[in-house]
């Protein structure tokens, strides 16, 4: 882990030490193949916890078929707040749906930046990756409302999160789908000139 921080530290220190205006935004050794670095690592990261979170849905489903499998301790503790079994899992799982959503965002961007650091921005695939990310984003959103609602209603939590309407993800969802329609003509201005030349 420090290994990779040095690396980090010296990566910023080269792009910073070029000045501001030299900053390069595409190919080698750019802003754009520091970034997939950095969702390189995080995609490992998100892996590992949505692994870890599977394991915990596991033993929270095996302990609600037998809860003898917790020997000595209190059936009532939870991390969730609620009774060990099915409901802490159900609302685990809703944890779980959106590392899952997570892990298809940063996978699909990881691609964009990969085309983007080999100077292809404008790589007829980029387009639909974009659009994957901001259906993705949407869906995410909705998955907040639905587990937000099971959670206050279904399980009857007066603790549980409000279901309120926030604007930021749907603008989110919003800037992705025009930046897929950007590089969607920019793909076609590409093509239209190689068949010219």
């Amino acid at each position: 882990m420090f290994a990779f921080l040095a690396v980090m530290v010296r990566k910023a220190n080269s792009y910073l030490g070029r000045g501001f205006g030299m900053i390069r935004a595409l190919g080698p050794g750019s802003v754009s193949s520091f970034l997939k670095v950095i969702l390189d690592v995080f995609y490992v990261v998100m892996w590992i916890a949505a692994a870890g979170l599977g394991l915990v849905i596991l033993g929270l489903l095996l302990i609600s078929f037998d809860p003898a499998l917790v020997t000595g301790a209190d059936v009532r503790f939870d991390i969730f707040g609620h009774p060990p079994g099915a409901p802490a899992a159900l609302m685990a799982s809703g944890g779980e749906l959106y590392l899952v959503g997570l892990i298809v965002i940063v996978q699909r961007l990881r691609k964009v930046f990969a085309s983007m650091t080999a100077g292809d921005p404008f790589h007829p695939d980029n387009v639909r990756r974009l659009r994957v990310v901001g259906l993705v984003l949407a869906l995410l959103e909705i998955d907040r409302y639905a587990f937000a609602a099971l959670d206050r209603y279904a399980l009857h939590d007066p603790r549980a999160g409000t279901m309120m309407v926030s604007l930021t993800p749907w603008f989110a969802v919003l800037v992705v789908v025009v930046l897929a329609e950007v590089f969607r003509e920019g793909a076609r201005l590409r093509r239209d000139a190689e068949l010219t030349i």
